[in-house]
């Protein structure tokens, strides 16, 4: 019994071999305001690094107060500042001339403590109080994750302040009192973004109202063996959960709903890549004492199957986007995350109706009774107009039979019939578990590449088949064993040539969508009289121009987790180990001025957000931060057979 247990920490401490994990306390930093009752600067490092040295607002931490139901600053009032040392401050705000309210921000062992004490309200009608974080998105996109949301952009606490690669804190009330926070964003091309974490209680007299921030440490998931590979991840872990805030306008689909697993605090919600993130959550659903990651997860699905779904069963992708197959799975795998981690079965007997119905979407797309699902999209050779692709990977022109929507496809009506075999829905499960048969025994020999020795990517409704030399395509159907391990390993030893032979080397950046350039019919081409062309769009016809940039070849950095783990399921180790301690010394040991390896804070700016990179390192994304990035270090988890097991038993029973 003890031999597996030896082998996996001598396996895990080689991975970190050269990489530099902190080992100190946590760092927080603090700093209120002398002159006005303000704090001007707050951050911290919960790994006990230096990066406490990144202010993490963009204003300073305000205090209002509702005096005759109108609310003000505290520094717009009467204030005096009692006390300012390095351990402790004290503010006396005066709404009115017989009552104050005491703010007392005071430094503990690893956190802070803050509390408020209310004197004689009536006479100044001071009904409520608020405290304001105003967090800077460029500088890190800090979000929150509270343990419940009431109601639309009501939470309650404890929550957890996420700031990205700086570390996670948690916000609890020792007081009785009914405290409710909310979450707001800006998001507008040329203002400054902006998150504004509120905090809102009504006024209690004669006692203090005190709140208490402490770091928070991801507990070491169960059947992972090696504690100090689990704190090489802990703390980047957080970086793909991402709520959303209330931003944008409220009648533009999606902008204005929050606490909903997105591209970042103030991006959008996508159906697409919901699988990524639901893997995540379920990896790890308990995120701090008090706050579990499921209900996060469980009100993404719901928000996608309540105002998603079109009347023919089709799923927005995002905003009003149709025409993307992995758009319907998403949320199907999501649902299985969610009701497998959380054990909701009153929730999936109410939804099972609609989960069938994205499925049957889905099967009602097989044309021609191949078992595959067809596209919207015919994938041909320059038909992609001024209009996005099949699948997230937006701007390649997949169409007709996708081999990355099929797989999808394939995970999905698997998790349905897993989870109508647990309501006893026998019959529904026989037909989800055919429907999924029937698509595996036309797979491979659709996509395979005698020519290459891997997958291509699609068959376009011509008969061609368009292989990218995409490592994601073939690294999926092994993963979710549409590719069996013998041949899978054959495959991926013809890829990895392939990417010797090309000469990329900077694993640390992941791995390139694919090998080689995408030629221009293959890529998203422009409307017709537009000057403007979209990322990575090539002008020349075999695409060489924009090689490495963007979705044409560029390291697309989620794409690593899928490479990663089929190298270790068909006994690569050597191989995924390369990429993956590669990728964990940017991650652990930073490169921007944020801390972050694979995001820059939300930068919305092409070419440079930090989720796409060029071969020498150079950005080419513009999100700054976009979640699926962080799906690699799922990867860490998933080289346990065990913890794969667990995740992926749809698949293999």
């Amino acid at each position: 019994m003890q031999l597996p247990v030896l082998i996996m920490c001598v396996f895990s401490s080689a991975l970190l071999d050269g990489i530099t994990v902190p080992e100190g306390n946590p760092e927080f930093r603090i700093e209120p305001d002398a002159r006005s009752p303000q704090i001007s600067y707050l951050s911290w490092d919960t790994e006990g690094g230096d990066r406490s040295k990144l202010n993490l607002l963009y204003a300073p931490v305000r205090l209002e107060l509702q005096v005759n139901s109108v609310w003000k600053k505290a520094e717009e009032l009467e204030f005096e500042v009692a006390e300012n040392s390095v351990a402790r401050s004290e503010y006396h705000v005066k709404p009115g001339d017989a009552s104050s309210v005491i703010w007392r921000i005071e430094r503990e062992e690893q956190g802070l403590s803050i509390g408020f004490t209310v004197e004689n309200s009536r006479a100044a009608k001071l009904d409520g109080l608020r405290l304001v974080f105003p967090f800077d998105p460029k500088a890190t996109a800090t979000t929150v994750l509270p343990c419940e949301w009431a109601n639309v952009n009501v939470m309650r606490l404890p929550v957890i302040i996420s700031a990205p690669d700086l570390g996670q804190m948690l916000l609890e009330c020792e007081s009785e009192v009914d405290v409710s926070g909310s979450l707001k964003g800006v998001r507008k091309s040329g203002e400054r973004h902006k998150v504004d974490f509120c905090l809102e209680w009504p006024v209690t007299e004669d006692h203090e109202v005190a709140f208490l921030i402490t770091p928070v440490h991801l507990q070491q998931p169960e059947g992972l063996k090696d504690e100090e590979l689990w704190r090489a991840v802990r703390r980047g872990w957080f970086n793909m959960l991402q709520p959303s805030s209330q931003w944008g306008s409220p009648d533009r689909p999606q902008n204005g709903q929050p606490g909903l697993l997105a591209n970042n605090v103030v991006s959008d919600p996508v159906s697409c890549v919901l699988h990524m993130m639901s893997d995540h959550v379920f990896l790890v659903p308990e995120l701090a004492p008090g706050v579990k990651a499921a209900p996060l997860l469980g009100a993404t699905v719901d928000w996608w199957l309540d105002h998603g779904i079109q009347e023919n069963g089709e799923m927005h992708s995002w905003r009003t986007v149709t025409g993307m197959l992995d758009a319907n799975a998403g949320p199907l795998i999501g649902a299985w995350c969610y009701a497998e981690t959380s054990g909701n079965t009153a929730w999936l007997e109410r939804r099972i109706a609609v989960l069938e119905r994205l499925a049957d979407y889905l099967s009602g797309r097989d044309i021609d009774n191949d078992g595959l699902v067809e596209a919207v999209h015919s994938g041909n050779y320059g038909t992609q107009i001024g209009r996005f692709g099949s699948s997230a990977y937006d701007t390649i022109n997949s169409g007709h039979k996708d081999a990355y929507g099929n797989a999808l496809t394939y995970r999905a009506w698997r998790c349905l019939s897993d989870l109508e075999r647990r309501l006893g829905r026998t019959e529904q499960a026989q037909r989800y578990s055919s429907l999924a048969d029937r698509l595996k025994r036309t797979y491979e020999q659709t996509f395979y590449n005698p020519d290459t020795g891997w997958l291509g990517w699609w068959r376009s409704e011509d008969g061609e088949l368009h292989d990218l030399s995409a490592p994601m395509i073939t690294s999926i159907a092994i993963l979710y064993g549409l590719v069996d391990v013998e041949s899978g390993h054959g495959m991926l030893v013809q890829l990895w040539q392939k990417i010797e032979s090309v000469g990329f080397t900077r694993f640390d950046l992941g791995v390139p969508l694919t090998l080689e350039p995408v030629r221009k019919g293959n890529y998203m081409l422009p409307r017709p009289g537009r000057t403007s062309r979209p990322h990575g769009a090539p002008e020349r016809e075999d695409g060489s121009d924009t090689f490495q940039m963007y979705l044409n070849g560029g390291c697309c950095v989620s794409d690593a987790y899928y490479l990663i783990t089929a190298l270790n399921m068909v006994g690569e180790t050597q191989k995924a180990d390369r990429i993956l301690c590669a990728m964990l010394k940017r991650q652990v040991e930073g490169v921007f001025e944020n801390g972050g390896g694979f995001q820059n804070g939300v930068i919305d700016k092409y070419p440079l957000g930090a989720e796409f990179y060029d071969w020498n390192g150079n950005t080419c994304g513009y999100e700054g931060h976009l979640v699926y990035s962080f799906s690699f270090l799922q990867a860490v988890l998933l080289r346990e057979p065990d913890i794969r097991a667990r995740l992926f038993h749809p698949l293999f029973e």
